[in-house]
């Protein structure tokens, strides 16, 4: 299980490990890796870097990285690339470009039903949309326990992502208004 987002109230970490928590109980080789950004200028992203890691209690499989350990771009990458499903638990969010990341490297997505995301996730399609702690447990154990549905989901959110949101996309947005403006 993995979640690469701020350590912020809104992307809801503790709620996160309870999700994980609730995983284990079926799974227990289960893991869950929440990397994050941290800012120095950034007192309340420590703070919840903080709560977080209390809540986590020590549990030996849960990681909380960041780029103060040396985590970068290309690290986030590859964890994405090897997670078995990418979680996006925001009570609030905006495109969640994570989300689409993810999406891209053929991951399921289970996320909150907020914000950007609902753009970006389809509901069984590509990923599960969820409102509470016990739902995103059970969808994440539906795709440990089910590697057909996870490929068949991944696959089609790396064509969503493909189809909608890479940058020739835009640029094809761009041409069809200049020509609608031109004609």
């Amino acid at each position: 299980m993995l979640q690469v987002s701020r350590f912020d109230p809104w992307k809801d970490p503790l709620g996160l490990v309870d999700c994980y928590r609730e995983v284990k109980r079926k799974h227990p080789d289960v893991q869950l890796v929440y990397l994050a950004s941290m800012a120095d200028d950034d007192p309340e992203g420590w703070h919840y870097y903080q709560k977080t890691y209390e809540y986590s209690a020590g549990d030996p499989d849960i990681f909380l990285l960041s780029n103060q350990q040396g985590v970068g771009n290309v690290e986030v990458s590859a964890f994405q690339a090897m997670a078995t499903v990418v979680l996006q638990k925001s009570l609030r969010e905006g495109f969640g470009l994570t989300v689409t990341e993810a999406m891209w490297k053929r991951k399921p997505v289970v996320a909150g039903r907020v914000g950007g995301i609902l753009l970006q996730v389809e509901d069984g399609v590509n990923g599960f949309l969820v409102d509470r702690i016990e739902e995103a447990a059970e969808k994440v154990c539906l795709l440990l326990e089910s590697p057909d549905t996870a490929r068949r989901m991944g696959d089609a959110g790396h064509e969503k992502v493909r189809r909608n949101f890479l940058c020739t996309r835009n640029l094809l947005d761009y041409l069809r208004l200049f020509r609608r403006l031109i004609s």
